[in-house]
């Protein structure tokens, strides 16, 4: 755990006591501050009382005695309104920051690799942490991905934090500065948090801003928004220190992937480095173009390309992203309940054929999008969640559904259907968030994966 000592002696408030909170929380007493934490869910406050956490309600106190807050990413402090507390925080003139922050002023020795964008986010951190560590680097992942930052050990001058950086924490680290900065791609998502697509982009260019001078920027040029973004900040830089990757293109001086084939251009020499076929973890364009990001960041950190391909071809995936959890007579069962919005399922979508597709939620959008493409590899959706009768309006007569309301029923009518014609795929990729029936993507990926392991006769 990190000990954060930067406002020993002083108040400062925390509001929302999640696992980041709670973090931030224990961090601050442990470095001698005065925390004033509370959460308005009552069930979440009783769970922090558990673990020791001395509430204080911010609803009753003097916020003219603090100068900080500390909010939770979930809580909103501009769109779609600010939330209460927060306007009581801006009022009084406090600094609202999150956890990651506290470790970029508490740390100032290690390097910090930072990760952003709409999809790919967690494969990417998880992939560069990889690579460092077979490389024998010393090195924590944290952030928006896995563990909360301030609950990961202090590292000095020789290691490296690789943080996953969501669109809300980027407005909260006014501290941090990034060593390599990596925005990998950018599409319509959580646009009711940012007022809409110019208040998304801007959130993500942040990363670019906690860039500093000396600093590697790597940025993806396959959609419109980071392309103007990397023509923005060569102008800016003069060039120096942005390396593009494209998992479609030839990225000029950067790091790209064609037809499979990873090729090393930094030099200007486009070295074939290799084929990304072999990597079963690594499948689909989209997972492409987060081996190009990784790539280039570990030869940043000066690890050779050798190095770099053995730690690629033994990379082992993420659990609920496109994770293979059995193979069952033909039957493929795959977790990717990570993808929440149209664009991480339609990258899904593209990796398989005779697709029997679990889908709903939230749904967070207004049409398919680019899922419209990819229903010629469908067989059969199977809708739950209370986004169900939109999904069904939206599919229309494009696709056979059916109406199945929970998982349970969806994975048991999907596995029967997908025994009727093999080789085939059960495909668990929701195109939503899973707040209406699980407490995150998690949760429902384990659900998910726990019904499969379940099935009488199951095999590896």
């Amino acid at each position: 755990m990190i000990t954060a000592t930067s406002f020993a002696n002083k108040s400062i408030g925390v509001l929302g006591l999640g696992r980041s909170g709670v973090s931030a929380v224990r961090a601050l007493v442990a470095g001698g501050a005065d925390v004033w934490a509370w959460d308005d869910k009552a069930d979440m406050r009783d769970e922090a009382l558990s673990v020791g956490v001395a509430l204080t309600d911010l609803y009753k106190s003097d916020w003219s005695k603090l100068d900080t807050l500390v909010l939770s990413p979930g809580i909103p402090d501009k769109h779609p309104k600010p939330h209460v507390l927060v306007a009581y925080a801006k009022k009084s003139g406090c600094d609202i920051i999150c956890d990651i922050d506290l470790l970029a002023r508490e740390i100032d020795a290690a390097r910090f690799i930072g990760i952003s964008g709409t999809n790919g986010k967690s494969t990417t951190t998880n992939l560069i942490g990889h690579i460092l560590k077979e490389s024998g680097r010393s090195v924590e992942i944290g952030g928006n991905y896995g563990i909360p930052a301030l609950d990961l050990p202090p590292l000095d001058k020789n290691g490296t934090y690789v943080l996953e950086l969501s669109s809300y924490q980027l407005e909260r680290v006014p501290s941090i500065r990034l060593d390599v900065g990596i925005l990998l791609n950018i599409s319509p998502d959580h646009l009711y948090r940012h007022g809409g697509m110019e208040g998304y982009i801007a959130a993500k260019k942040i990363l670019l801003e906690r860039s500093g001078e000396g600093s590697i920027v790597i940025i993806g040029i396959e959609d419109k928004h980071c392309r103007a973004l990397c023509l923005e900040i060569m102008i800016d830089r003069g060039g120096k220190g942005i390396v593009p990757i494209s998992a479609s293109a030839r990225a000029f001086g950067g790091v790209y992937v064609d037809q499979g084939m990873l090729i090393d251009d930094l030099d200007n020499q486009e070295k074939m480095i290799m084929d990304l076929h072999v990597v079963p973890t690594l499948k689909g364009q989209h997972n492409w173009q987060n081996a190009a990001a990784a790539y280039a960041a570990a030869r940043a950190a000066d690890i050779g390309p050798d190095e770099i391909k053995a730690a690629l071809k033994i990379f082992k995936g993420l659990a609920h992203r496109q994770e293979l959890v059995k193979e069952i007579d033909g039957v493929s069962f795959v977790n990717d309940s990570k993808a929440t919005n149209t664009d991480a399922a339609t990258k899904a979508l593209s990796c398989y054929e005779n697709i029997h597709w679990i889908l709903g939620g939230q749904f967070k959008e207004k049409n398919l999008g680019t899922l419209a493409l990819m229903l010629d590899r469908v067989s059969h959706a199977y809708l739950i969640g209370e986004a169900a009768d939109q999904l069904a309006s939206l599919l229309g007569n494009s696709i056979a559904y059916s109406q199945c309301g929970n998982l349970e029923a969806a994975v048991d009518e999907a596995r029967r259907n997908a025994n009727l014609v093999k080789p085939s795929t059960v495909l668990l990729s929701p195109a939503c968030a899973s707040f209406d029936q699980f407490q995150d993507f998690e949760m429902r990926g384990d659900t998910f994966r726990a019904l499969v392991n379940n099935f009488e006769g199951a095999a590896s």
